[in-house]
């Protein structure tokens, strides 16, 4: 038997093998195997099996090892591995250790626990004279036999203050009996919902609702691929619709994955999420989904080692078969896969910004074809690229315009921040208006949502006499200033020092912060509200594990006032008492270098807005903003959708940008910005040449960032009506090249970042 494997070991080339005769059995697709290659044993995954009749069969090695009983990647798995390669410019190898866990890739096993039980019941003579003879292990033999099940030895030893010793005198015996049991390492466990789970009972659907729900549920049950663009306001309840899809997924017996943008999304997702899938457990009288185990497996980086091999290997062995997390949970090995859901699918966090650089709404789209499976996005502001594909007819498009309950979306004010500064003479962190609005909501016991989309106090620190910006001395950026421990730092590269309390260029003490930050909003904060409870939410302060989930868990009881954060904060979460969001500065996100900058700001505001006015009360939103005559922000005043994406499809149709066509950004890297401006143009002339007809060139330039970690940055724009056309050239070409050792050039397909 020949087996051909994708090695683990850093290049991208696929090896044949043979398999000795007691492996056979377990050496399928998809399998992960140990291997020898040059003198090292390394893990593989077994793509094919077969060799070319010509092949030199009794040349090659033999597989060592099957490292699980079961394949660690499935079918659709392998064959989205092969089309990330071709479409991200990566090696498979770097595909699949992405989809397999370090845990997994290293072979470690299951965590097991020894339980001690009664094997041959004493009489009561006999355990008379066992105390007379050996009285430690009369009373263990005691203790153990009250027990209405088998018990831990290690707390049984514990709890008694016995040595091991006395255990092993009673198992050599025979009274008793050692049994091994795997403890599950269950994230986000039921037992430890820190008040996040909620009623199973369904919500009766709207007629909305109803409609999207039977759209969906004749696709799943047929096992035809298809997409659907869920788009509806805030609060129109997309997540019930969602779980009505799982639910028939389930019955169907099926599989699904649930991706969710953000982390901080993830323990109300998934209490929802297994609050339901109980209630679907019970109500099904037989069939898998009544079948044991994790029926909700969590997936995103803030897991530990065991918590994501033991999530892991409840999927690859079918105990669970629903996950939910952020984007790598696009490939977790989930069986026959008949859904996946794609929530808040316009968000930049699907994105990856390392190798490969994929992005987790398109791979979801793709594996579900492969899969045969339903793919459902969802969002209340879809980028333009989704909503272009509903409005041409690749994706269907379902609709909620309405608000569960009938309840209206929140009332949006607009805060002219020209005219408060010409009030109060300076430019305050909070307005007037925003204060009295914050004050009138702690007086009648409601909370707020303060959202600043930087952290830090504020974003530089600058000489009023000689106009000197405090600078990182690695990267071309100015430094922010962090008050609570009085340094500048640098969000790029980690680099920190001092905050300077005289100007460093001409030692004037008129050094002083510019622009705002989560600190500094804070910090207004409570000397406008000195009684209430506030909490900020942010990277700085969110650093500890299941710190999201304690936040999020006193904010929803009601122990916090006022939260303060940056975007992890502006979507998905659901908080009845919330009854004023305040946007402390709406400009931030629209005038960067970015033709996507007017897209990303209306989302946020209107993103923003929607954590308003969930429960039986209005909700308000204050923006601050210079720009009030903005079209992001005039359209998200009144949640218009449908304006926006005309007018901003418009601009990208008149100017070719995405949607309509395609974009690659190819950057380069090194210490030399001389050398890499030389050599970004020599690769630029070599591509006009050969992709001039299928590519539209712009640039080579430097970057807008020119420096990051003491590296200078270059970079080459290709805009091109088929990337998979495109690609394999540019492959072709970068192996041709004679680039320097010390240039580092990335290729990154449909970016979302353009600096």
């Amino acid at each position: 038997m020949i087996v051909g494997i994708h090695p683990l070991a850093g290049f991208d080339k696929l090896l044949h093998y043979r398999v000795p005769e007691h492996l056979r059995a377990a050496a399928a697709v998809g399998t992960l195997v140990r291997i020898p290659i040059t003198g090292a044993v390394r893990l593989g995954i077994v793509a094919e099996v077969g060799a070319p009749t010509d092949f030199p069969i009794d040349r090659l090695k033999s597989v060592i090892d099957v490292v699980y009983p079961f394949p660690a990647l499935t079918p659709d798995l392998l064959q989205l591995a092969r089309w990330m390669a071709g479409y991200y410019a990566c090696g498979v190898d770097s595909i699949i250790e992405t989809m397999i866990p370090a845990a997994v890739r290293r072979g470690a096993g299951i965590k097991q626990q020894k339980l001690l039980a009664v094997a041959q019941p004493l009489t009561a003579d006999e355990i008379t004279a066992l105390e007379k003879r050996a009285p430690q292990q009369a009373r263990l033999y005691r203790f153990v036999a009250e027990q209405f099940r088998p018990q831990p030895k290690a707390l049984v030893l514990s709890r008694l203050g016995q040595t091991a010793a006395v255990a092993a005198a009673l198992l050599k015996r025979g009274v008793l009996r050692e049994e091994l049991r795997r403890i599950e390492r269950v994230a986000y466990s039921d037992d430890h919902s820190d008040g996040e789970l909620v009623a199973a009972q369904p919500h009766a659907l709207n007629l909305e609702q109803q409609r999207a729900v039977d759209a969906l549920a004749a696709d799943i049950q047929t096992g035809k691929f298809g997409v659907s663009l869920l788009h509806g306001v805030t609060g129109s309840g997309k997540t019930e619709v969602y779980l009505r899809a799982i639910d028939v997924a389930m019955r169907a017996g099926g599989g699904v994955v649930f991706l969710v943008p953000e982390v901080a999304l993830t323990p109300q997702t998934v209490a929802r999420l297994r609050s339901r899938l109980n209630a679907i457990a019970e109500a099904a009288t037989a069939g898998a989904a009544a079948a044991g185990g994790q029926r909700c497996v969590v997936w995103h980086s803030h897991l530990s080692e065991g918590e994501r091999l033991d999530g892991w290997l409840a999927l690859a062995t079918g105990e669970a078969r629903v996950v939910v997390g952020a984007r790598s949970a696009v490939f977790a090995p989930v069986q026959n896969l008949k859904l996946v859901i794609v929530d808040e699918e316009h968000e930049p966090a699907y994105k990856q910004d390392e190798t490969p650089r994929y992005h987790g709404r398109d791979v979801a789209v793709v594996r579900a074809k492969a899969s045969g499976a339903h793919c459902l996005l969802g969002s209340a502001t879809p980028s333009l690229e989704s909503f272009h594909n509903a409005q041409s007819g690749k994706y269907r498009l379902l609709q909620l315009t309405e608000r569960v309950d009938n309840r209206k979306l929140p009332h949006i004010d607009i805060v002219d921040l020209r005219i408060e500064a010409m009030k109060q003479r300076h430019l305050p962190t909070l307005s007037g208006r925003l204060v009295e609005a914050m004050q009138d909501r702690f007086a009648r016991r409601e909370q707020t949502i303060l959202f600043i989309n930087r952290r830090g106090y504020s974003s530089s620190m600058q000489c009023k006499k000689c106009g000197h910006v405090e600078e990182c001395l690695h990267c071309s950026i100015a430094m922010t200033y962090h008050r609570t421990d009085e340094t500048l730092r640098c969000h790029l590269c980690g680099d920190q020092r001092p905050a300077p309390l005289r100007c460093p260029k001409c030692a004037a003490p008129d050094i002083r912060w510019r622009g705002l930050g989560t600190q500094r909003v804070e910090e207004a904060v409570r000397r406008a509200l000195p009684r209430a409870r506030i909490e900020r939410m942010d990277t700085d302060t969110m650093s500890r594990k299941n710190r999201f989930r304690e936040v999020l868990s006193q904010f929803r009881s009601g122990k916090i006032d006022v939260l303060v954060g940056t975007q992890m904060i502006g979507k998905g979460l659901d908080f009845p008492n919330v009854t004023l969001v305040g946007l402390v500065d709406a400009d931030m996100s629209m005038h960067v270098p970015d033709f996507r900058a007017n897209e990303r700001t209306f989302q946020l505001l209107v993103q923003v807005a929607g954590r308003a006015g969930r429960g039986d009360r209005a909700g308000e939103v204050m923006v601050q903003t210079f720009t009030p005559q903005a079209e992001a922000i005039q359209f998200s005043r009144h949640a218009d959708f449908a304006g926006f994406a005309a007018s901003e499809l418009k601009v990208r149709h008149d100017f070719h940008y995405p949607p309509y066509r395609h974009l690659i950004h190819h950057l380069f890297r090194g210490p030399n910005p001389d050398k890499l401006k030389f050599f970004s143009e020599q690769w630029a002339k070599l591509v006009e040449k050969n992709l001039g007809a299928r590519v539209e060139l712009r640039g080579p330039s430097a970057s807008p960032i020119e420096k990051i970690k003491d590296e200078y940055r270059w970079q080459l724009w290709y805009f091109t009506n088929a990337v998979t056309k495109v690609v394999p050239e540019l492959a072709r070409l970068r192996a041709e090249f004679a680039w320097p050792d010390d240039i580092t050039q990335v290729l990154d397909v449909d970016p979302v970042n353009l600096a």
